[in-house]
């Protein structure tokens, strides 16, 4: 399938790997001279095939008894993932920098300003309702656990242990010093966590990472790179309205979503968006990648594997959805937030050993918090697939 933009666009001049969307195929009998080409056009004639096996592959749903299982013991599904390739399934995500640079070393996402400028700004259009001010003194950092084994100090392990039965303040809690907070939701074994924390050496940094699977988490934690003054990692199931995160609304800079949105039941999408949208600081964003309708790995699934629509489980019993551009719009602009990006990443993928092509579509998002909130942002609208 072609695109309509020349091939063979330069990598950039620094060396750095330029963001998706930069490597296009004009001649298809150069296919196999890359390893992946971006932005392809599909024919009338793929996306119509597309569309008639998914309607195939999801003619037959599973029976009700077993959606009942996967649901109740989606923890043990992925913890049997987990034990069973530990740290490596997945590849740590070095393009995040180029892809999210909210991430990256001293990046300020909302202006030019300073980070602690920014801090100010936004301290300007908070409510005197919002509660005491967080602390912004600059916080202590020690390196020295890289490349050795750290262990979790008991107090981190007692806080993980009982967020749900604690009442977070503005001014106490992991990580309050910091005048620069990132939470990774579904963070898994730290692929995205680690590349942060080896890049990003802001001294004002801190990082939160959680997910479902406590084997996950165990991971993270005995990882030679997991530093306890930079990081806490903990288990938290993210449809759980009944869980406290560790950290007060209004305290968070950046949410990452990386592939995990779409692991959990469409129905319970929205009041999961609509809770970390309230971590965000006014100005903080909302990062997300994930799968895109008609994606590869959506028309691989057999009859029988479907759940409900779009949604699917797979062999291992850990199920995932594919999304369109605009029910993540939905989702996030319910929750408060307003657009930045909303882009699908149609990439053709290539095995040019076996000389295999391999169609993926993804969904890259990011959706800011307003300085000053909307009326209707904590107005929850119902999300519909």
């Amino acid at each position: 399938m072609a695109a309509s933009c020349p091939e063979g666009v330069p990598e950039a001049q620094d060396g750095k790997r330029r963001q998706f969307g930069n490597r296009f195929l004009n001649d298809p009998t150069r296919v196999f001279h890359h390893n992946a080409w971006d932005n392809v056009t599909w024919s009338e004639e793929q996306a119509a095939a597309a569309e008639r096996k998914v309607q195939e592959n999801s003619s037959q749903l599973v029976c009700p008894e077993k959606q009942v299982d996967y649901e109740v013991n989606a923890h043990k599904y992925w913890n049997d993932f987990y034990k069973i390739h530990e740290n490596g399934f997945f590849k740590d995500r070095h393009w995040l920098f180029t892809e999210f640079p909210e991430l990256a070393p001293s990046h300020n996402h909302a202006t030019d300003l300073p980070l602690e400028n920014w801090s100010n700004e936004v301290c300007k259009h908070r409510s005197s309702d919002d509660g005491p001010a967080l602390k912004t003194e600059q916080r202590t950092c020690s390196y020295t656990s890289h490349g050795c084994k750290t262990q979790v100090p008991p107090v981190e392990e007692t806080v993980t242990q009982k967020l749900t039965h604690l009442e977070i303040h503005a001014d106490e809690f992991p990580g309050s010093s910091a005048t620069y907070r990132i939470l990774e939701v579904g963070c898994g074994v730290g692929n995205t966590v680690f590349p942060i924390l080896q890049t990003n050496n802001n001294p004002n940094l801190f990082v939160y990472c959680c997910d479902f699977s406590a084997t996950a988490i165990e991971l993270v934690k005995t990882n030679p790179e997991y530093d306890p003054s930079r990081c806490l990692a903990f288990v938290h199931d993210l449809c759980d309205e009944n869980q406290s995160y560790p950290m007060p609304k209004d305290s968070l800079d950046v949410v990452v979503l990386i592939f995990v949105l779409s692991a959990i039941v469409p129905d319970k999408m929205q009041k999961a968006i609509n809770r970390l949208s309230r971590l965000l600081k006014p100005g903080g964003v909302m990062l997300l990648r994930d799968y895109g309708r008609y994606d590869m790995a959506q028309l691989r699934f057999k009859k029988g594997q479907c759940l409900s629509g779009n949604f699917y489980v797979r062999g291992d019993g850990t199920r995932v959805y594919f999304f369109t551009q605009g029910e993540l719009d939905a989702l996030f602009t319910a929750a408060g937030l307003e657009k930045s990006q909303n882009l699908v990443d149609r990439r053709l993928q290539v095995n040019r050993g076996k000389q295999l092509t391999m169609y993926r579509v993804w969904i890259q998002c990011k959706y800011r918090k307003p300085l000053v909130p909307s009326a209707s942002q904590d107005v929850p609208a119902p999300h519909t697939t």
